[in-house]
């Protein structure tokens, strides 16, 4: 049963999904055990949990996955995520499923370049819809309630300078200017992202 921290939660991504124009019905929430703790604080990971996600990404046979890089945020949520997609995505590479992994930053910090194997350009369009989307997370909104370190500006306010900033740095590298661009790094398989 859902504690209403985690329907909140739920709500909020259905939001944000549907401001990106992504419908309800392509939406799974996992509910795994180790993240229903009711604190912020994760439990360990099961290997229930682990047998779910590998059943999800068995049923999917996607040919990229996208996830969090943020592996030092600040209360450590991203990190546990990560690392039980990490293990089950070895389980179904073992069973000959095969697909990309792309890492992604989000408010705390951006890759630097030489890190980056993919940007994409984010238009003004892309980047206004993204912000709507952060937006649809009321519980993160305003004063978020792990902002990390010093930085007291909202997420929005966060990736919109994030994305402008990466541009910025490809074009004073000499590559092709863009409004916005969101970088990716592929994940090795390495325990680390």
């Amino acid at each position: 049963m859902l504690g209403i921290k985690d329907l909140l939660r739920q709500t909020e991504a259905r939001a944000a999904a549907l401001a990106c124009g992504i419908p309800p019905e392509q939406l799974e929430f996992m509910d795994l055990s180790f993240y229903r703790t009711g604190t912020i604080a994760k439990a360990p990971i099961h290997p229930p949990d682990i047998a779910d996600i590998t059943a999800l990404l068995g049923r999917l046979k996607p040919s990229q996955i996208y996830m969090a890089g943020d592996l030092s945020d600040p209360h450590g949520t991203h990190r546990v995520c990560a690392d039980a997609i990490f293990r089950a995505v070895h389980e179904v590479w073992k069973q000959g499923l095969q697909f990309e992994v792309w890492l992604y930053r989000g408010a705390w910090q951006e890759w630097a370049p030489h890190e980056i194997d993919r940007v994409v350009p984010v238009s003004p369009d892309d980047l206004e819809r993204k912000k709507l989307a952060i937006f649809r997370h009321q519980s993160q909104k305003d004063r978020a309630m792990f902002p990390g370190g010093v930085d007291r500006r909202e997420f929005w306010q966060r990736a919109e300078d994030r994305n402008r900033h990466t541009a910025k740095v490809y074009d004073e590298l000499g590559l092709p200017e863009f409004y916005a661009l969101e970088g990716f790094v592929q994940w090795n398989g390495s325990s680390e992202g």
